[in-house]
């Protein structure tokens, strides 16, 4: 059993995401397109890098969790109705970064030294 929260060896950092399904080519699609799935819905993603010293080298690692919507009407309703362990299928996946960042339509992501200001209001000087 695994919890589904972003991580890192130190944690010096850490934030949210927040992203918009691109319009063409989504996550489900391109695991349809390269025969990863058939009838699954993404449910998750979790991208990971690591041991970068200066310079980025391709390729990034990807988890999906993907799961069918086992006779409910829509995922959130699905999701909901396992309670707090939810039972998803893993595919992990290498991908460019680019083709990572292609899944998504618009994509942010905020950082903050120990997650100190995530939600926080700043004035910009």
């Amino acid at each position: 059993m695994e919890v589904f929260e972003a991580s890192a060896q130190y944690n010096d950092l850490t934030g949210s995401a927040a992203a918009d399904w691109a319009d063409k080519t989504d996550a489900e699609t391109w695991l349809k397109h390269n025969g990863h799935i058939t009838d699954e819905y993404v449910v998750g993603i979790s991208m990971w890098v690591g041991e970068n010293h200066g310079t980025h080298r391709d390729p990034v690692r990807v988890k999906f969790l993907v799961s069918s919507l086992n006779g409910y009407d829509n995922i959130p309703e699905m999701l909901q109705s396992m309670g707090d362990s939810i039972k998803a299928r893993e595919i992990r996946v290498d991908m460019n970064i680019a083709d990572f960042f292609a899944l998504f339509k618009r994509l942010e992501i905020t950082l903050s030294t120990g997650g100190l200001i995530e939600g926080r209001v700043y004035d910009a000087i």
